[in-house]
């Protein structure tokens, strides 16, 4: 926590809206930030195109990256029972250097598709 003295509660938003809120303000890599939503009610995200930075609309169980996406950026907070990535339905283990993954409900990470590879970042402090 950056003040512990004066707390500021978060209050009228939820935190992926204030996730999305804070990384518009990178405009130099976010500025056409979109969200996309669950292809289903348990949180599988299927994602058909990213041309432009993805964040999730709701905690992801999984993220499926269709074969003609062959570079994507996606922000998500994973679900508490989080399964993790494919390709093309082809389960898929981060690369090498990414970090693990808390499933804790809460945690923004971005996910980067880069030369077939899905290297995960946690993002914030």
């Amino acid at each position: 926590m950056i003040n512990n003295n004066r707390i500021v509660p978060v209050q009228a938003t939820d935190l992926i809206t204030l996730y999305a809120v804070i990384l518009k303000q990178d405009t130099t890599n976010n500025s056409t930030l979109a969200k996309v939503n669950a292809a289903n009610a348990n949180g599988d995200f299927a994602i058909t195109a990213a041309s432009t930075p993805l964040l999730c609309s709701e905690p992801a169980k999984s993220i499926d990256l269709a074969a003609a996406v062959t570079a994507a950026t996606v922000y998500f907070v994973p679900t508490y029972d989080f399964v993790g990535f494919s390709l093309a339905g082809v389960a898929e283990e981060p690369a090498a250097g990414s970090v693990d993954i808390d499933a804790d409900g809460a945690t923004l990470y971005k996910a980067v598709l880069s030369s077939g590879d899905i290297t995960v970042t946690k993002v914030g402090l």
